[in-house]
């Protein structure tokens, strides 16, 4: 409590952070073994609710993943059936199903640590040709590939959309944080954060895919939210945290759309609406872990950002991607991840430019046309196998300035120079030679950090940021790690080789290495890149055989 009396919200997001880092020989609280008993469903379904069967799309063609990383997009397909249908399949929908022995799982096109998808995607329209001819909220049931009809909003949907472009769709992103914290006890909600900038990146990408912008809406507070999404009257530990919310457009839209915020004669008509089928049970019995309940009810926001916050820096450079064959749908759809590399696999310094320069927030390019904030992510890289690059241990800067600041809190004596690089990648080697034992040792020791082309870790400016806007901001800092992940899952996919994310990893021990002082920079997720090993016992089965349609 501060001297007021009011809770400090930023205090209790950081010890948060700082409560959940693993470290050697000890870490962050979990049950320490797998409850089978209680494995969640990974499928929520809303019992009595009316359901509404999409078509199944394409898996393959549409335009290359290097127009629409670079913001070229296609005409806009129409709203319809066909390309809500497709949205969800290039999104939030299966993408395979793995089967070792009489053993089946699915996997989906939106990464998920430890493929448990806290991650749940909902769609708010008007009336939809081929599908409804009544404005509704939608639940997204990837299962099945179909909508269920949470409720009817004809009444309030034209002052909800009051402000938007006049063709326009809002996808909205929820966290069950139960699904992750049934395998990762505290540091779940991490991971849904993670997942859920995976989640935020996959639908930028599938609504370019159809001609469509789009853009995050991150002005409307934790209530405001809930309520266009319907989920203000869940609770328990299975409840949905509502996140997100998209808004999808066949017009570029204006920037102030990112500030947009429903209507008070909006959010009364909301309050009134029926919403129809109630959650399903996911799992017979819970472990209570409160310090996640702590941290959500902490970073929940209560009130608009500052207009200094919508203020997105790019980088000072303009800089071209350069060409990659291959349909960003059919890359979309085999990306996996990776659970063991070769320790063999190079590429070669100009793939390795590629796949940094796609990661940085330049005007228009995706995902991060769609974030309304400041990057604050950078990249910590460990290059083990880049031809005509020296290995070692390099910091990207993702924002002008990054460099400096890190500068000041790293310890003395690391090298700073400049790699001979593109002149957009604020690329700096600190330590030069062989780095593949450090990055094993810093992501718990996984040989998948170290036998890869490189490793990265993401380091986020935590405290500087909260400090500025609030606790909140906490969980858009995962966000932009999750989307970064994106990016480097598909750019690996496009290169031919594969890429996963490592979210166990000792937090401290990144720090030492850089001598990091205070809490200017600390690291969020680790990623790693290189040539892909599948175990052959595995059965790859198509995703939607089991629909009669």
């Amino acid at each position: 409590m501060s001297a007021r009396g009011t809770v400090d919200w930023l205090g209790v997001a950081v010890a948060y952070h700082e409560r959940t880092k693993h470290r050697p020989g000890r870490f962050a609280r979990s049950l320490g073994y797998m409850d089978w008993a209680t494995q969640p469903d990974p499928f929520r379904r809303f019992a009595g609710a009316p359901e509404l069967v999409l078509p199944l799309g394409s898996t393959d063609g549409g335009p290359p993943l290097d127009e629409l990383s670079a913001g070229c997009l296609p005409p806009a397909a129409e709203f319809d059936a066909l390309s809500i249908g497709q949205l969800f399949r290039d999104s939030l929908a299966l993408s395979a199903w793995k089967e070792h022995g009489e053993t089946r799982w699915p996997l989906r096109v939106n990464p998920s640590s430890g493929n448990l998808h806290p991650t749940e995607g909902y769609l708010v329209a008007r009336s939809i040709p081929g599908l409804s001819d009544f404005a509704a909220v939608y639940h997204y049931r990837p299962h099945d590939h179909l909508l269920e009809v949470r409720a009817h909003i004809e009444e309030v949907a034209p002052a909800l959309f009051e402000g938007l472009p006049p063709e326009a769709l809002l996808v909205g992103l929820t966290s069950i944080h139960w699904r992750e914290a049934w395998k990762y006890g505290e540091r779940a909600f991490r991971y849904c954060h993670h997942d859920l900038g995976h989640a935020l990146a996959a639908v930028s990408y599938a609504a370019a895919a159809l001609g469509w912008h789009c853009r995050l809406l991150d002005a409307l507070t934790h209530d405001e939210l809930a309520a266009v999404l319907g989920t203000g009257e869940q609770v328990g530990p299975e409840a949905e945290r509502p996140d997100a919310l998209l808004l999808l457009s066949r017009v570029e839209p204006e920037p102030l759309c990112s500030r947009f915020r429903p209507s008070n004669r909006a959010l009364d008509v909301l309050g009134s609406v029926t919403w129809l089928g109630s959650p399903a049970p996911l799992s017979p019995d819970h472990e209570h872990w409160e310090v996640i309940d702590e941290v959500a009810h902490a970073t929940e926001r209560r009130q608009s950002p500052r207009d200094s916050y919508f203020t997105p820096h790019s980088v000072t450079q303009p800089f071209e991607l350069t060409p990659r064959s291959g349909p960003a749908r059919r890359l979309i759809h085999q990306r996996r991840s990776a659970v063991e590399m070769d320790g063999t696999t190079s590429i070669g310094k100009d793939s390795f430019e590629r796949i940094l320069l796609a990661t940085l927030p330049s005007p228009g390019h995706l995902p991060f046309a769609a974030l309304p904030f400041a990057p604050r992510v950078h990249l910590l890289c460990f290059v083990h196998r880049v031809s005509d690059l020296d290995p070692g241990l390099y910091l990207l800067e993702r924002a002008p300035g990054a460099a400096s600041r890190a500068r000041a809190i790293f310890r003395e004596g690391l090298l700073w120079e400049r790699a001979e690089v593109s002149p957009a990648l604020g690329l700096h080697l600190l330590v030069p030679g062989d780095v593949r034992q450090a990055a094993k040792l810093v992501s718990c020791h996984q040989d998948i950090a170290s036998d890869g082309v490189f490793a990265v870790a993401m380091l986020a400016e935590v405290e500087p940021g909260l400090e500025v806007h609030g606790a909140w901001l906490y969980e858009r800092l995962h966000w932009e790690a999750g989307a970064i992940g994106q990016v480097l899952y598909l750019e690996a996919e496009a290169l031919g080789i594969g890429a996963t994310g490592i979210g166990c990893f000792f937090d401290d021990a990144v720090h030492e290495i850089l001598g990091l002082r205070g809490g200017g920079m600390q690291a969020l997720y680790h990623f790693t890149l290189g040539g892909r090993v599948d175990d052959p016992r595995l059965r790859t089965l198509e995703p939607y055989a089991h629909l009669s349609r």
